[in-house]
């Protein structure tokens, strides 16, 4: 279910400024293989949250073969420089990620680890100014406990896939994936520790400023 009409989708992927030959070579190899990256128009907005905060030092729960990283990578340099965490189970993913960010010129701001995302931000020293989350959806809510204490106060807390292609208004729908993406959400939007929306760009983006 495309929520977004593919004609606004397009046009809000062909407003964001040209990107390097590789990053576009990323979205085509996505396209090609029907692998889920974020795509233009998330990716623009994950890289424009990560300036507007001065994001130094970014951790990526789920992080496929870096297209997000390279987003979150471009930030963090213009900010200064810093790190980037990219974490994936998949040895293969992780080295095609370093093919891909080495060639865009960012291996020396990401740490990459080959290992389930939350246990390895848990053994990771914190503090984060943003922390990025794409995992299992059923996973969802038992990381925000892992993720709170590693966020700063006044960081950004962006978890992708929160309209989750409309089978969240789908009663019947009471698979772990879909529940796991309905408990965040409610706990996200009915907790003090936030101040968060969901933005209705691609498949739902969810932003969360930890008060």
């Amino acid at each position: 279910m495309n929520l977004l009409d593919p004609a606004i989708a397009t046009y809000l992927d062909n407003l964001v400024p040209a990107r390097p030959a590789e990053l576009r070579d990323m979205e085509r190899i996505a396209e090609s293989t029907n692998f889920p990256i974020i795509g233009p128009a998330s990716g623009q907005l994950c890289y424009v949250v990560a300036r507007l905060i001065g994001a130094r030092r970014v951790f990526e729960l789920g992080s496929g073969y870096g297209y997000s990283t390279a987003w979150f990578a471009r930030a963090v340099r213009e900010n200064g420089g810093g790190e980037v965490h990219h974490v994936v189970w998949d040895a293969d993913l992780s080295n095609r990620a370093r093919e891909h960010l080495e060639q865009l010129g960012y291996s020396d701001l990401v740490r990459y680890h080959v290992a389930e995302a939350v246990e390895t931000l848990r053994a990771t020293e914190g503090p984060f100014d943003l922390i990025f989350n794409d995992i299992n959806k059923r996973d969802y809510p038992a990381s925000i406990d892992v993720i709170l204490p590693k966020l700063r106060r006044g960081g950004v807390l962006i978890i992708d896939n929160l309209l989750w292609s409309g089978r969240i208004l789908d009663d019947a729908d009471q698979s772990p994936d879909t529940e796991g993406v309905r408990a965040v959400t409610r706990r996200i939007m009915e907790s003090s520790d936030w101040i968060a929306s969901i933005v209705p760009v691609r498949d739902g983006v969810l932003i969360a400023y930890r008060t």
